[in-house]
């Protein structure tokens, strides 16, 4: 009997069925993490290694998602993304759940960086399915309502992680296992379909080099690259890894107004989302990229300049607005510039993510130790600055493909379920500097 899904409803009015349903795995899948996350350095310190071994078992995780990106994409174009989505989630699930009955640390690391390649399969199959299913005026609104699932998972699941992890220091990792099976089984039977169709009207294949080269030489996808880049390297890397050493040593506070400071960034970053994407929907990408790097990079100036803790929260305020814009702009743009690329060109998108959040803490580490926090903070913010100037040097692209010289309908996209494949031809398409295409 086929899956009857109902008309979205609510913020999901009026969008494809995909984002609902991307959106609600994006939750779970952040959620599990979320639960273990915060047990894991603990677990591996438990096989009686030192902090930065315990430490390596987070680096190998992030290591493989770097690695495995290219491979993903390629995969997510050959079987299609539902199918890659699904056996992403299934590899994380079964290593999570192997990784809580580990009885040495050389398991532990080698089946967290499995997790890891899991993951890239995940990160690039859904993002792409997400971007190739929604028409362009819709873009922004649904790439917000997807960051919008994994912050609200990310925001829950330390909380619940903490007192699991309480009880048993091997429950988290089978529970995040567990708790992966519901969103494989949606991506396999529910999703199948839509990948199906897309096989059937996909262009032929191009070498991933070839597809990777094309899109870096388009100035809109090296500004959505640059921005994600960015915000990884500033949101995720210096933010998580800085200021809670930061509240430690230089505004001598308890851990707890971290967790304040966080709560405020998550809380103005998920208000910011929906009313982000109406807005790149509306009056474009470049716009939403600039203005995200710009107000990101003063909370952090910000958080530099301004002493006590009225200025800490403050500027962690200012920061999350800014961080809730990079959210949506890139991806929005990302869509935008597909034309008709394949996964890699979202892999290497992902990777460049990635790569900023990796390297994000090791570099403002080291200038905490040589330097300064006011140094750190500052070098996050150049960051986001030079992104921003990417941002305003590129192309506007919410409306490249109606700008496009209209063609004949290739009766091979007669029925497709892309909103503007009518006037699209089946062969590459002209989008400017370059055409390229993702996720």
């Amino acid at each position: 009997m086929p899956f009857v899904f109902r008309s979205p409803r609510g913020p999901f009015r009026g969008l494809p069925r995909e984002v609902p349903i991307l959106t609600a795995i994006s939750f779970t899948v952040a959620l599990g993490f979320g639960i273990v996350a915060p047990d894991i350095p603990a677990f591996a310190r438990h096989f009686g290694v030192s902090t930065a071994a315990a430490a390596g078992v987070v680096s190998a995780f992030a290591l493989l998602r770097i690695v495995g990106a290219l491979p993903a994409g390629r995969l997510a174009d050959r079987f299609g993304q539902p199918a890659v989505m699904a056996t992403g989630i299934g590899i994380v699930a079964v290593s999570s759940i192997v990784a809580g009955f580990s009885n040495s640390y050389a398991e532990l690391i080698i089946l967290r960086g499995a997790g890891g390649f899991g993951s890239a399969m995940f990160g690039v199959s859904a993002q792409t399915l997400l971007l190739v299913s929604v028409p362009t005026e819709q873009r922004g609104r649904a790439s917000g309502l997807f960051a919008g699932g994994f912050l609200v998972g990310g925001i829950s699941g330390p909380a619940l992680g903490g007192i699991i992890a309480a009880w048993s220091m091997r429950a988290p990792f089978i529970i995040y296992g567990g708790l992966l099976i519901v969103p494989a089984v949606i991506a396999a039977a529910v999703l199948r379909e839509k990948s199906a169709r897309r096989a059937e009207t996909a262009p032929r294949e191009r070498r991933a080099l070839a597809e990777i080269a094309a899109a870096l030489r388009d100035r809109a996808y090296r500004a959505a690259a640059g921005a994600n880049l960015a915000d990884g390297f500033a949101a995720i890397g210096v933010r998580s890894a800085i200021v809670p050493l930061f509240v430690r040593d230089v505004l001598h506070r308890s851990a707890i107004w971290t967790g304040i400071g966080f709560l405020v960034v998550a809380a103005l970053n998920a208000a910011t989302l929906l009313p982000a994407g109406r807005l790149a929907d509306r009056f474009g990408r470049r716009p939403v990229i600039v203005s995200g790097c710009l107000i990101s990079a003063a909370g952090l100036l910000m958080l530099a300049l301004l002493p006590g803790l009225a200025g800490y929260l403050a500027a962690l305020a200012v920061f999350g607005i800014g961080s809730g814009f990079l959210d949506v702009g890139p991806a929005a743009m990302l869509g935008d510039v597909l034309g008709n690329q394949g996964g890699t060109v979202v892999a290497t998108y992902q990777m460049a993510g990635d790569i900023g959040t990796v390297s994000g803490p090791v570099t403002a580490g080291y200038l905490v130790d040589v330097a300064s926090y006011g140094a750190a903070f500052g070098l996050a913010a150049g960051v986001l600055g030079l992104a921003g100037v990417l941002g305003f040097l590129a192309p506007e692209t919410r409306w490249r493909h109606q700008e496009a010289e209209p063609g004949p309908v290739d009766p091979g996209l007669v029925g497709s379920d892309r909103p503007d494949a009518g006037p699209v031809k089946a062969g590459p398409v002209d989008c400017g500097p370059a055409a390229d295409r993702p996720h």
